[in-house]
Parts: C-alpha cells; structure tokens; sequence
C-alpha cells in the first residue's frame, strides 16, 4: 500500500492538471517571496485560512511539482466513506477538534503519526494553524497541533534535518467569486531546532513561544486587521486609500503593491486604536458615513480612485464598441459552463460565501467546462462544413474567446461605472463632493499615523 506522501502517477497527472486550471480561475496569481519556497523537505507550510479549498490550491499552486504536500483538513468532511478515499487520494488527513466528540480525540494520534513521517520523510505538511476558516482579514487564535507535529517530529529526525515552518499569507481581492485576485506571500522559514533546547526542557512554554513567533510572521505576511471595535471601519479605510497610496509610494497601483500598502495601513490602524483612540472613533465615524454614500451611489473603490484621463477613456469606448462581436462569440460558447455552477450551487442551498469559490472551482473548472467544450467541439465537428483542421482551432478558441469575453465583461462594468461617476458629478453634485472629501478624511489620518 503507498503511503500518503508519495508521487503516484495517477496523482501527478491531477495535479498537472488542476494547478494550470486553478491559476486561470483568478485573473491574477502572484507569488511572493518565492526565495523562500524549499525545493524538499521537511517543511511545514502554514497559511492563514480564509477560503476553504482554495487555500490549500494556493500552496499546491505555488510550491514545487516534485514536492509532495500532505495538508490537514478538519475531520467532518471525512464522514462519507467514498469521499474519505479521495481525500486520501488527494494527501489530506483529518483533524479531530473538541466539537467532533471527546471520543474522537485519541484518532489525532494516528493523524500526527502519519504527519511526522511525511516530515521524516523530507516531504512537505500544510497546516492551517487557526484550525478553522474565517470570514474577517485577521488572525485568530492557534490550535496546538501544528506545534504538536512539528517539535515530536524534529525530535525523531534531530539536528541533521531540521524542520522549517514557513508562514504564508494569502489574500485575495474577492474570495467569493471568478476572475478576482489572490497573492500567495511566503515568509521567512522558523527553524523548529532552534526551539527544541526549551521544549526538552518545559514542553509547553515552547509550544506556546514557537507559537506566539509564528502569529507574528505570519502577521507580517497578511492583512491583519486586529481589533474587535474598529474592524469593519477599519477594512474600509483599507480599501478607500489603497491605490491612491500605492501610486504615491510605489509610482503604481498594480495587485503586489496595492497588498503591500494595505498592510502597511493596517498595521497603521492598529497603532491609531492603541495610541489615539480619540482619532480611530474619528475615523469609525467618517468611515460608517463614507461606507453608507458608497452604498447609497453604489460606486465602486476603483471608480472613486481612478486618475481621470480623457484621452484613455475615449480609447477603452473605442476598443469596447469594436470588440463586441469577439464578446457576443465567447459569451455564448461559455455562458452555460460559467452559470451552471452558480445555479446549482444556489439550488443546493449553499448560503455561507467561504464556500463559493471553492464549489464553483471544482464543478465549473474541473467538470462542467471540459465537458462542455467536448460536447460543443462534437457539435462543430457534426454540424460544420469547414476543413478538419478548423476543429483543432475550434478547441483553443472556446477557452481564449472565454477568458476574451471576461475581460470586455469585467472592462465594460468598470468603464460603465466611470461613465455613472461623471453622471453623479453632475446630477448630485453635493453628493460626489461630500464623498470625495470623506475619503480625503480617511486617507489623511492614515498618513499622519
């Protein structure tokens, strides 16, 4: 019987496979601090959870073919005996928390067991150390098993090989949906033997100091918004000045530095609650107001902060209208492949968002879209006059119409909300102003921070 951790063919060919689709599922995959990205083990990667399977697609994504990584999935999702096996399949092992049943704790051992091997065997582990997936931008508190695994199995490999944990921040531009943005940020690796003289010691005052460093890397990898009182104000003074900061800072407001700004205000933010709490009520106050005008003029971020320039907008109006056709054509070879996900996801009930993406990935980018595209590359074959070598032009063209018929889609909506925008300039004037000058609000106390 194989073990979990190896490379089987079968496994190879999925994963060249998935990771390719899962990277043209977002318009934009970006890796940083890839210098930190072992080519083998022992290494345990430890990402911030946000986006159910997607998370782990990040790592599998953006980490070595040749490195086999095992992750660690809660244990309720194993319930069902076919779906346990491709789990297997997949190299994830179950977690068994408190809510699972006091009964059910002992069969972490045989979990931990299986994952120190992985490690002794100079392959990679991915564990999300908060144990559970959130719905706000910061960290919360961190299970003990990560730390469990990480020090039992540095004490069988010992000093010849020590294990790294590598924290990674993932962020995504909207978790929910296709087409969005996600930034996978690696940290610098902690070196599990430089804490093994005080777990031989006093296990757990290592266990919690291995702990308490790793929350702070893994901060410095994320968007952590941590406060309780402020955060929903908080994301939107993020949000409101991330671009209008990066081109100050940065000469650019492209995905990594619009990242690397947000972080930086929040660990601004943070100061403010701390320092000036006189100052962060402040903000909540012009923050609540600015978030209720925005929703009231439903404008978008990137329409409030776009530098105007006629001479671009006039171009994208030309570039829109002439381009129509090549939408209307990739539009229709993949608007069923595109809808049927979302449609069968609302008709199962799947309410909570966490979800969306994760659900929408697997039936749409693994299943229905090669489905369709061989159901409608039969039809062309059948029902078209043209030479046989048309077919093999028809198949790329189906996917590069599609990716062509999204990007008019998500250039148009942009372009249409611009055109709302110098409306709502005219028409409520009063309106854009205050908005305006509420931002300008926002983004100055940012700066005197």
């Amino acid at each position: 019987m194989s073990k979990i951790y190896d490379l089987t063919l079968s496994y190879r060919l999925g994963r060249r496979y998935v990771n390719p689709v899962f990277k043209r599922f977002y318009s934009k995959f970006i890796v940083l601090g890839k210098e930190n990205i072992p080519e083998r083990g022992p290494v345990i990667f430890a990402p911030n959870h946000l986006n159910a399977l997607m998370d782990a697609l990040v790592i599998l994504a953006s980490t070595p073919y040749k490195l086999s990584n095992t992750f660690v999935a809660r244990s309720d999702i194993f319930k069902k005996g076919l779906f346990a096996k491709v789990l297997r399949f997949l190299k994830i092992l179950p977690a068994f928390r408190i809510r699972d049943g006091y009964e059910n704790l002992g069969k972490n051992d045989a979990t931990f067991d299986e994952a120190r091997e992985v490690l002794e065997q100079h392959n990679a582990l991915c564990v999300m150390p908060e144990g559970n997936q959130g719905d706000q931008r910061k960290l919360r508190s961190f299970a003990k098993g990560i730390f469990r695994i990480a020090f039992t199995a540095q004490e069988k490999t010992g000093d010849k090989e020590p294990i790294k944990i590598i924290p990674v921040g993932i962020d995504y531009s909207d978790r929910r949906h296709f087409g969005a943005e996600v930034i996978a940020n690696y940290g610098t690796p902690l070196i599990v033997n430089d804490y093994m003289p005080l777990y031989k010691e006093n296990p757990a005052i290592a266990i919690n100091t291995l702990r308490a460093d790793l929350k702070s890397a893994l901060h410095k990898q994320t968007v952590d918004l941590a406060t309780e009182k402020y955060y929903d104000a908080f994301v939107t003074a993020v949000y409101a000045t991330d671009r209008t900061i990066a081109r100050t800072q940065f000469g650019k407001s492209d995905a990594a530095s619009c990242f690397r700004v947000r972080q930086q205000t929040a660990e601004r933010l943070i100061a403010l609650e701390t320092n000036t709490p006189e100052k962060a009520e402040q903000l909540n106050e012009i923050c609540n107001e600015y978030r209720t005008l925005k929703k009231h003029l439903r404008l978008t971020e990137e329409t409030l902060q776009q530098p105007a320039n006629a001479f671009l907008f006039i171009l994208q109006n030309l570039w829109l209208l002439l381009t129509v056709p090549v939408f209307v054509c990739g539009f229709v070879l993949n608007m069923f492949p595109f809808l049927l996900p979302s449609f069968i996801r609302k008709k199962m009930g799947v309410k909570y968002d966490g979800f969306f993406s994760s659900f929408d990935f697997v039936l749409g980018g693994i299943i229905t879209f090669p489905i369709f595209y061989l159901l409608q590359t039969i039809l062309f074959t059948i029902l078209s006059p043209t030479p046989w070598w048309s077919v093999l032009l028809f198949i790329p063209a189906q996917y590069l119409l599609g990716k062509w018929a999204f990007k008019w889609y998500t250039m148009a909506g942009k372009h249409i909300n611009r055109i709302r925008y110098q409306i709502l300039k005219k028409s409520r004037k009063q309106q854009t102003q205050h908005i305006n000058e509420l931002r300008a609000q926002i983004l100055s106390i940012i700066e005197a921070q």
